[in-house]
């Protein structure tokens, strides 16, 4: 049952951090073993957007794509994300965004999983634990490059 929890201060609002990280159909472009994403179904009510996904990732000739539940909280700059389907047994998913000022935030990601299959586990575990350990600079790479020019 492998988790990860990390916090980042970066140089961008907790606003922009939240924005960047629920475009999650651009994932492919710059996030760590994501092959590809695709959303499904997008509902909305209220401030809160929830999203049906498909995202597959891939290891050399390893490839597994699983669906997730994400929801998308921009009044409490939360994301949640829950598993729905594939080769996980589970897969709890958290994001939030804490501004601290001068256009700085906190940035809290945590993810707790566990493999169906105990020889998938074998095979990809030790890649998925360090491609999340390098998510969180994936995405503060990106918030870089996007809000260069903010």
């Amino acid at each position: 049952m492998p988790s990860f929890k990390t916090t980042r201060r970066v140089n961008h609002s907790a606003d922009q951090m939240f924005a960047l990280i629920a475009d999650v159909e651009k994932y492919p472009e710059f996030l760590p073993l994501c092959e590809a994403l695709s959303v499904r179904d997008t509902r909305q009510r209220d401030d809160k957007k929830m999203l049906v996904a498909d995202m597959t990732v891939g290891y050399k000739a390893i490839r597994e794509t699983f669906t997730s539940r994400v929801l998308l909280n921009a009044n409490e700059n939360r994301i949640d994300v829950s598993y729905v389907d594939g080769p996980f047994k589970y897969l709890d998913n958290r994001w939030t965004f804490t501004d601290i000022g001068d256009g700085t935030s906190d940035v809290h990601f945590y993810i707790d999983y566990e493999f169906k299959s105990k020889m998938l586990g074998m095979l990809m575990g030790s890649m998925f634990d360090r491609a999340f350990r390098m998510f969180a600079e994936a995405f503060e790479k990106r918030a870089d490059e996007i809000y260069a020019s903010s």
